[in-house]
């Protein structure tokens, strides 16, 4: 199996006494101590309007931590493309690939919070058609050497080529996040790796690993469980009392996030909001534990198929990060990857 990170930092808001950045320079280091344990990769959201200080500008994280490691892969988890126009996008992930020397992982989505959507005074309902003109305008301008123009719905472009040229070739690996059978069956369509959010349960899991498997391989691709990256959120206690305080403070949090993600109808039918208010279904699928826990979560994800995972900490606690690493990645890590992180 292969680990990586996925999760956010947050700015906190004050005076003048207060260090804004703090919270962003906290998880750079924190990235960059996992690159040097042994971890793969880090995926950063993207989110809006939330109070609380999360990312909103990812790829300009990314382009600093790029900065500042050798071989971590560097992922989107996810930037939602309603938002943003596609070419001006392309070009600014395509910097990133280049700096970088071609570790960027783009991983794009339709949205999901309400809020955002209506801050940005976009139409929930439009999120994706915009998703799929915005794909398709990315891709076309990763790929062509020459100009072109492109008169879409909400898009309309005349005689452009997009610079710089990607060094990951022919472009940076596409990445979605999708829970519905059909959405992920879309992803497959184009070919595209599959993100897998953190709070559904470990059966719920499964089915859509599935679902993609079989959807990947029907639609002409090779299947490789690398594309498919199980997000989780982790924490190793050292006794029950520790692993239900942090239960509880995960479940405070999900219902933050719940609640401002919500539809005025209450009719948000996104996947990701099926499982994220529920403590049940985070006792389950959240690896909290002591390592044996933590272990046999791990061992049905992996019988079950599953190869990546990618950690939310919830935090930027380092012993939890240095005990994940010495403690349980030993034991699931294949030789390969072992062989290139040593």
């Amino acid at each position: 199996m292969q680990f990586g990170l996925f999760g956010a930092a947050q700015a906190q808001r004050g005076g003048p006494d207060v260090d804004s950045a703090a919270g962003f320079k906290d998880y750079i280091e924190y990235v960059i101590e996992a690159e040097a344990l042994g971890y793969q990769s880090a995926f950063i959201v993207e989110h809006h309007f939330t109070g609380f200080g999360q990312v909103s500008a990812t790829l300009n994280l990314l382009t600093w931590i790029g900065a500042r490691t050798r071989t971590l892969r560097l992922g989107t988890a996810v930037i939602v493309l309603p938002w943003h126009n596609p070419v001006l996008l392309a070009e600014q992930a395509a910097t990133v690939d280049l700096l970088s020397g071609g570790r960027l992982d783009f991983g794009i989505g339709k949205g999901y919070r309400h809020n955002e959507f209506a801050g940005f005074r976009i139409a929930m309902e439009e999120a994706e058609p915009r998703f799929e003109e915005a794909t398709d305008i990315i891709t076309k301008a990763w790929t062509s050497n020459e100009r072109f123009s492109f008169h879409g719905r909400y898009w309309q472009f005349d005689d452009i080529i997009v610079e710089p040229p990607t060094i990951q070739k022919p472009h940076p690996p596409f990445w979605q996040g999708a829970g519905h059978p059909e959405s992920i069956r879309r992803v497959a369509r184009r070919g595209h790796n599959l993100l897998l959010d953190q709070f559904a349960s470990l059966e719920e899991t499964g089915r859509r690993f599935t679902t993609y498997r079989e959807a990947i391989v029907a639609n002409g691709f090779r299947f490789d469980p690398a594309q498919v990256g199980v997000a989780r959120a982790f924490y190793v206690v050292r006794n029950d009392a520790e692993k239900e305080a942090a239960l509880d403070r995960r479940l405070a949090a999900q219902r933050r996030l719940h609640a401002i993600s919500q539809r005025p109808d209450g009719n948000n039918t996104a996947s990701i909001m099926a499982f994220s208010d529920t403590r049940a279904a985070s006792e389950e699928s959240a690896l909290y534990g002591n390592p044996d826990e933590i272990a046999r979560k791990l061992e049905t994800l992996r019988d079950m198929g599953v190869e990546y995972v990618l950690l939310n900490g919830g935090g930027t606690s380092r012993e939890n990060l240095r005990r994940f690493a010495k403690e349980i990645m030993p034991a699931f890590r294949t030789e390969p990857a072992m062989r290139a992180a040593g």
